[in-house]
């Protein structure tokens, strides 16, 4: 939660009267170690004369300084002419804007937003100001996450799309490397464990800028027993947190080994894009490709949204064409949705197939706003999602996937329910309830209430 449990706007004055902040006002605040700077302005209108036309100003001039800003507005008296006008000017600044909808407290909130959805933002967020609900999610989603601050610093050494490159050793990753870049950039031996450290190349293709990861091999953990080998696995490890895209090589005429599936089960577990090459296909029969295909097909049927290729790194065919397997899982993974597009998809989803009911009560969903990238995480808000079961998550991600194109990246699912807004109130009995509480624990109950205990035996 934010250091001040008050949120920053507690050192603002907040009378019940329009028209008191003129100038612009400075509040600095922290959430989660993150610090930041709130700027407090006066009311719009959309239409000022006069001194409002000199606070219009001030806030402009606090929307220009701003990296983010938020358009309050008010969802009891719903939309107005002059809301119209404010999300005009808020599109023709430039900014990153986002439309917060305050005083939902005390009626359904997707009632009281659903005018203002009209605006046109691409995320909206449903709060209650005076209760601090819905603050917390609206900071979660504003501010970068550490993936993201990460992913900032990743981007600054490595530009343009990171492809990590991993297998067991000698399936020929060395050799796709340098079929890739069109050069003998990395050292090629017929022989395990050549390549001891992951080797970082940033190039060119197309007027497109990507880097090229190559690993080391990672063999089976009981016949690992070199200290630089344990070290090269370790840094193979850090090479797919770093990708964007990982490329998994496996031998076709060794077929698929447990060790492939745990090296992808490392990638699935990091949350990366994953595109399966199948080499040294060529000089196989037609036989064997047949039996490898059919086996590739049936063990890796869990990645149905994985592309697969069948290549020959060292002729360099089928290379060339998974580049646009790699630009597809790279838009997928690093894709951004409006919050109105992950709500519609929910209630759509909804709405063919509801939730299970858990104890009398039907599990209530929301609405849905995205978490991160690289893998993409849809956080999905509503009440008893503890007891969501499986195959209900399971089919919510394959509606959202089919819905958004994702290709070759998982997405994660976040569910979380409401805040309470009475969570930390203390339910205080008034004098007169004291006196009848004491007086019913002395006498017992009533004579009426025993025979209603005695009807319902």
């Amino acid at each position: 939660m934010a250091t001040a449990e008050r949120w920053p706007y507690s050192r603002f004055s907040r009378r019940d009267f329009p028209g008191l902040t003129r100038d612009r006002k400075y509040g600095e605040g922290s959430y989660e170690g993150q610090r930041f700077i709130v700027i407090d302005t006066g009311g719009l209108t959309g239409d000022e004369q006069g001194l409002d036309l000199e606070m219009a100003r001030q806030s402009m001039q606090a929307v220009e300084e701003a990296d983010i800003v938020l358009f309050l507005v008010d969802g009891r008296a719903g939309l107005t002419a002059g809301d119209e006008l404010i999300a005009d000017q808020m599109r023709r600044s430039g900014k990153q804007a986002h439309l917060v909808v305050n005083k939902t407290d005390g009626q359904d909130p997707d009632i009281a937003a659903a005018d203002f959805y009209s605006l046109g933002f691409e995320s909206t967020f449903l709060i209650a100001a005076s209760h601090n609900r819905g603050i917390r999610s609206m900071l979660e989603m504003l501010l970068p996450s550490e993936e993201d601050r990460e992913e900032e610093d990743r981007a600054d050494r490595y530009p343009g799309i990171r492809i990590g490159v991993v297998g067991r050793p000698n399936v020929g990753k060395s050799t796709l490397v340098n079929r890739m870049l069109g050069e003998d950039r990395v050292v090629v031996f017929d022989m395990p464990g050549t390549t001891r450290d992951s080797v970082y190349v940033p190039y060119e293709r197309q007027d497109k800028q990507y880097t090229l990861i190559d690993t080391a091999g990672v063999r089976r953990r009981k016949n690992v027993s070199e200290v630089v080998e344990k070290f090269s696995i370790i840094k193979t490890l850090q090479a797919i947190d770093d990708a964007h895209v990982v490329i998994l090589v496996i031998d076709a005429r060794e077929g698929l080994v447990d060790q492939d599936l745990h090296l992808i089960g490392f990638v699935l577990d990091a949350g990366r894009s994953l595109v399966i090459a199948v080499n040294k296909w060529d000089g196989m029969d037609p036989e064997d490709r047949a039996k490898v295909k059919e086996q590739v097909k049936r063990r890796l049927d869990f990645l149905d949204y994985a592309d697969k290729h069948y290549i020959s790194a060292l002729h360099g065919s089928g290379v060339g064409v998974m580049y646009e397997s790699v630009e597809a899982c790279y838009e997928s993974a690093m894709a951004k949705w409006p919050t109105n597009r992950l709500t519609a998809i929910l209630q759509d989803a909804v709405a063919q197939h509801q939730p299970p009911m858990v104890q009398g009560r039907r599990i209530k969903l929301r609405y849905a706003h995205q978490g991160g990238s690289n893998p993409p995480v849809i956080v999905v808000h509503g009440n008893q999602v503890d007891a969501l079961p499986g195959s209900y998550k399971r089919y919510l991600e394959n509606t959202f996937r089919k819905v958004l194109k994702v290709t070759g990246s998982p997405i994660r699912f976040e569910f979380r329910a409401g805040e309470n807004p009475f969570a930390s109130k203390v339910d205080r009995l008034t004098p007169r309830q004291k006196v009848k509480k004491d007086n019913d624990q002395k006498q017992g109950p009533s004579p009426k209430k025993k025979r209603q205990k005695s009807l319902k035996r």
